[in-house]
């Protein structure tokens, strides 16, 4: 179990995730470079708020 940077809330870094925390963890790695840190949900909180506030990732 991981403890998230954001959230603080303890994870498992080997349960599945949704399309949207895939997302949020290639931003993790190429934009934040905090891969492997945040959990699945702030990672999707992550790709969706990306994807409405952030036009030059959505290409």
């Amino acid at each position: 179990m991981k403890q998230c940077s954001i959230c603080t809330k303890e994870f498992d870094e080997t349960a599945e995730r949704s399309d949207y925390a895939e997302a949020g963890e290639w931003l993790a790695g190429e934009v934040w470079q905090d891969a492997g840190e945040l959990c699945p949900l702030c990672l999707e909180n992550r790709a969706r708020l990306v994807m409405m506030y952030c036009p030059e990732y959505n290409s």
